[in-house]
């Protein structure tokens, strides 16, 4: 069960290990483009590519479906990125249980968006975890984790499309001893002590606070790469945040104060030094550099963002 290209390694990395996919689960074809046409999702097409049947519910209850998958009769049901919490009619289908594969080393970072809130927060480390899932959001009992640093210019796309594939490995070994011995892994309860939550992103959490160390909004900005991505507001117009970084130079002035400005960069004062801004979109126009900016729009030192 699984939906964006962040699951497909997790689907390739089952099928290479030699288990049976009886069925892909995923969620229904969306309109997309201008001619809002269906498109199917990452995992349904690599499903179809190697012959197997997909099922996409457009409600995961549905009495309907629930009666398909009993139907298969599963030994496990691996659950990677899906997108719905799964109720305890499918849980309790698969006879050695639901396997998730989350992006965080539980129990930091459960929800939906964990490798964005790592980065956001400026964690210096992250990485996968398989576990056995219970009717919580995230909860269940620890199986295998393993660890990956994360980079000072790391951008959620980037870390994701590692975690992608070292968790599809993660995940096919767990699976893989499971399948041998079920006492193979001992599972360990997480404590709840030390758990915290990545909850689902929303465009707003992209808008910059100038009031922030630059070194905050540069995870901000990292983390929200390339969804929902960051913004500010400059003469009451929305401007996009593409690319940028934290510098120590210190200056004095109003936090969101344009203090400097050179071939390739805006430099904006924040709460302790400056935060330079390389790539930058305005509204309703094409992102452009930094220097194609300050030339076009004549914005100069002594401006400020909202």
């Amino acid at each position: 069960m699984g939906t964006p290209a962040f699951a497909v390694p997790s689907l390739e990395a089952l099928i290479k290990a030699g288990h049976h996919i009886l069925a892909a689960v995923t969620q229904p074809d969306k309109p997309r483009g201008r001619g809002m046409a269906s498109v199917s999702c990452p995992v349904k097409e690599t499903a179809l590519s190697h012959n197997i049947p997909v099922f996409d519910p457009p409600k995961i209850r549905d009495a309907e479906f629930i009666e398909k998958l009993k139907a298969l009769k599963p030994d496990f049901i691996a659950v990677v990125a899906y997108g719905k919490i799964l109720p305890q009619a499918i849980l309790d289908i698969p006879a050695k249980g639901c396997i998730n594969l989350h992006a965080s080393l539980l129990p930091k970072y459960r929800g939906a968006a964990p490798i964005n809130w790592a980065i956001i927060n400026g964690e210096k480390e992250t990485g996968t975890c398989t576990m056995y899932m219970d009717a919580g959001m995230d909860t269940g009992d620890v199986l295998l984790c393993e660890k990956t640093p994360i980079g000072v210019e790391d951008t959620t796309e980037d870390l994701a499309k590692r975690l992608s594939v070292s968790g599809a490995e993660l995940l096919a070994k767990t699976i893989g001893l499971l399948s041998e011995n079920k006492d193979s892994i001992k599972p360990v309860p997480q404590d709840e002590k030390e758990a915290t939550s990545a909850p689902i992103l929303k465009k707003e959490d992209g808008r910059i606070d100038w009031n922030r160390p630059a070194a905050s909004i540069g995870n901000l900005l990292r983390g929200l790469y390339p969804w929902p991505g960051t913004y500010t507001y400059w003469d009451g117009k929305l401007l996009k945040i593409h690319k940028g970084r934290p510098s120590s130079i210190a200056y004095d002035g109003e936090p969101g104060t344009i203090v400097d400005t050179s071939k390739e960069s805006i430099s904006v004062k924040c709460a302790d030094s400056v935060f330079e801004i390389l790539e930058l979109q305005p509204e309703n126009k094409k992102r452009m550099s930094a220097k194609d900016f300050i030339q076009g729009y004549r914005i100069a030192k002594g401006a400020r963002f909202e």
